[in-house]
């Protein structure tokens, strides 16, 4: 298999030549203009976007993934997730900044495509209310969330020697992002607390860059309407795996409709996806993943 590294720099090179400068992209979550106000109650969408390549984002998807794991056993995966966020009220949103409260919730699972019944592997299951905030191209996420991650049932009756642990814990998040055109980048860490087991340790360190063009690369209309390329590296280091990081990387297209369209619309993107690293599923902490795949993402 190819290393995620080397796939990570060919993913930036290739995209960096048809990115370009641009203004700035607010990743498609604008605020339409019926809610530029002081306060408004229940606004859409959200200041802060989500991280294209982080595998926790708060996005909905559906992927396919070829994975090796710690003993370079080779099986495959479908990862799915369910997630949206809902905003409670949004300040200062005038001038298309300000802050937003909102609550989020989401369901990450993993089956096993290998086996007869596509045996359920894992699921975490994540509650959180985010505080976000956006002063011109320079976002913050402020995070506390609440995170339990169970084995599948399935997975359990093989009698496998993984042993099942009563993983749960609350974190205290904060990532800020800065828009240069094109170009995103962004950095932050989690604290982690009420953490079960107590072995499992405080400190996560999390940062990575993501390419997105402002405006479509080709504009079909219709039901197509724009398409944009997208790329995302994703670095997560934490203190459990003494630092050694999880690289998450990600390339493809983004469609959506006409980008004058008021109230922003709703986006999807198909992208080609690796990663290397301590797995980011809750039960499977322990162990070091390695997997490519094709996943088809969406935008709430």
């Amino acid at each position: 298999m190819i290393s995620s590294r080397l796939v990570v720099v060919a993913f930036l090179a290739t995209l960096s030549t048809v990115a370009g400068a641009q203004e700035n992209n607010r990743c498609g979550r604008r605020i339409p203009s019926s809610e530029r106000q002081a306060y408004v109650g229940l606004p859409t969408g959200d200041l802060f976007c989500a991280l294209l390549a982080d595998p926790k984002a708060m996005r909905s998807f559906l992927s396919y993934q070829r994975t090796i794991g710690e003993d370079d056993s080779l099986f495959t995966i479908g990862s799915v997730g369910i997630a949206d966020q809902f905003a409670l009220a949004r300040w200062g949103g005038a001038s298309g900044n300000g802050v937003q409260l909102s609550i989020s919730g989401a369901v990450f699972a993993q089956f096993d495509l290998s086996s007869e019944s596509f045996d359920l592997l894992n699921a975490d299951y994540i509650v959180g209310i985010p505080l976000t905030m956006r002063a011109n191209n320079v976002s913050a996420q402020f995070r506390v969330y609440h995170q339990s991650s169970h084995l599948g049932d399935e997975f359990l009756l093989r009698g496998d020697t993984l042993v099942r642990e009563n993983l749960s814990f609350e974190s205290a998040e904060a990532i800020v992002s800065a828009e240069l055109g094109a170009l995103r980048v962004y950095g932050g860490g989690e604290y982690l607390f009420n953490r079960n087991p107590e072995a499992l340790q405080e400190m996560v360190a999390h940062g990575g860059a993501e390419l997105r063009r402002a405006s479509p690369l080709i504009n079909f209309g219709g039901a197509v309407g724009g398409v944009r390329p997208i790329a995302a590296i994703d670095v997560k280091a934490a203190e459990q795996q003494d630092w050694d990081p999880a690289i998450s990387a990600r390339v493809g297209l983004e469609f959506e409709r006409t980008r004058g369209a008021d109230p922003p619309s709703r986006r999807w993107s198909l992208m080609l996806e690796a990663y290397d690293g301590p797995s980011p599923y809750g039960q499977f902490f322990r162990q070091k993943i390695r997997y490519v795949g094709l996943g088809a993402h969406f935008q709430l």
